[in-house]
């Protein structure tokens, strides 16, 4: 594998990574921008602009811009996370500059036709509408609300919908001119790729494009406050959902906290599934996961069971959280470093998860990490670390819950912190 980069005299990034073998290409623009950039009156906006890249520019209407892609048997998609959005593209080696003109064309020349934000606005609304029916995606935007309140990064992605309602073409331009400036932006691609023919198209593409600051203050650093929110109502199952804080994607114990939730509710293996699905039967579905943002993170439990069960899953979920800090084995890190590493690496089997992978390290380090050093920081957590961090998530503080469903007979927040931390 070789990894190239460059970067335009106006701040754009390009780092690309050739993957021997491949016939095709993985490639995108990340913007670094997303729901944690937008003032509270913008909350929904960086998503609604992601929904407008494909609904036309300048040079193409939105039919052709599926058909282009398509007739060459590519793939064109976007999405947006907290902390940036993606316009990517999949094609066969030769399409490659086609691929990244038709990105380019999405990116530079919207036309945010007002008929097309009316069509859009109803998809949105369809979107959130779906989001609020779903129970296990809604209580993530509940818990995220719980630990980040009243701040950016605790809001919706999708954005209420009276705020998406009156979007209009302005609010799309102003974003745009806030966030997406080419200093805002990495062009990343992996696979076949030509590594100077994508730098000479995206210097002929970007390379006027002047620089754009963005007004001071207008990221506001994510304190994690923590709370309870319980929706009651009549459904099969209550939904809970958990989160403590963790660390930053930058602090080196980002990795003890990806194990420990590896260990406590990453597979079949693991301590919770173990003991609340398999030994007891309380539920389908339980899972850990820590996530990590620039100046924040979570670590996050989710699990669905019946009303008459909620109060004993719970229980069982702190008392396996407070088990770990005393008995966690050498075996249950072994296993949970060698899941780590193996989905790791299997994932780089992909250009696509390469592509992003180049594009979110770059964005956070500047550089790019080689694989043996992230399996070195995974391979140096020891059992002890991993037991200290579970005794640091039993008896802090930072905690978030919440419940959706037939939740009458679920502990609060406040009762569970004292069993954790007893």
């Amino acid at each position: 594998m070789t990894i190239q980069q460059h970067t335009l005299s106006n701040g754009l990034r390009i780092i690309t990574e050739q993957m021997p073998g491949l016939k095709s290409t993985s490639i995108g623009i990340w913007v670094l921008a997303g729901g944690r950039h937008e003032r509270i009156e913008q909350n929904g906006i960086a998503h609604f602009l992601e929904h407008m890249a494909f609904k036309g520019t300048k040079t193409r209407t939105a039919l052709q811009i599926a058909e282009q892609i398509e007739d060459v048997g590519g793939y064109i998609n976007a999405y947006t996370s907290r902390e940036m959005t993606a316009y990517y593209a999949r094609v066969l080696e030769d399409d490659v500059a086609l691929g990244l003109d038709i990105i380019s064309d999405i990116l530079l020349n919207p036309l945010f036709d007002e008929s097309e934000i009316e069509v859009e606005r109803g998809v949105i609304l369809q979107e959130i509408g779906q989001t609020l029916d779903t129970p296990d995606d809604i209580i993530f935007d509940w818990l995220q609300e719980e630990a980040y309140p009243d701040q950016p990064l605790g809001r919706s992605i999708l954005g209420p919908a009276e705020k998406v309602s009156g979007f209009g073409r302005g609010d799309l331009d102003r974003f745009v001119g806030e966030h997406y400036g080419p200093n805002q932006m990495i062009l990343s691609a992996a696979g076949a790729v030509d590594h100077d023919a994508i730098v000479r198209q995206a210097e002929a593409t970007f390379g006027h494009l002047p620089r754009v600051s963005r007004a001071p203050g207008l990221l506001q650093p994510a304190h994690f406050r923590g709370g309870e929110r319980r929706e009651t109502k009549a459904l099969e199952q209550v939904h809970f959902a958990l989160a403590l804080e963790g660390p930053t994607y930058t602090d080196p114990a980002i990795y003890t906290a990806q194990i420990y939730a590896t260990a406590l509710g990453g597979g079949m293996s693991s301590r919770l599934f173990q003991e609340i699905r398999e030994n007891r039967g309380l539920c389908y579905t339980i899972f850990a996961q820590a996530g990590a943002y620039e100046d924040t993170g979570m670590t996050t439990i989710y699990a669905g069971t019946s009303a008459e069960q909620i109060a004993e899953l719970t229980h069982v979920t702190v008392d396996e959280m407070k088990r770990a800090a005393d008995d966690m084995s050498d075996a249950e890190v072994a296993r949970a470093r060698a899941q780590m590493k193996a989905g790791m690496l299997m994932g780089l089997e992909s250009p696509s998860n390469r592509a992003e992978r180049l594009a979110r390290l770059l964005s956070i380090w500047g550089r790019i990490p080689g694989i043996e050093e992230t399996i070195d920081h995974i391979d140096n957590v020891t059992t002890a670390d991993v037991k200290t961090f579970a005794a640091q998530m039993a008896g802090q503080a930072g905690t978030a819950m919440a419940l959706y469903g037939p939740a009458d007979q679920a502990p609060t927040l406040e009762a569970l912190k004292a069993r954790l931390a007893a």
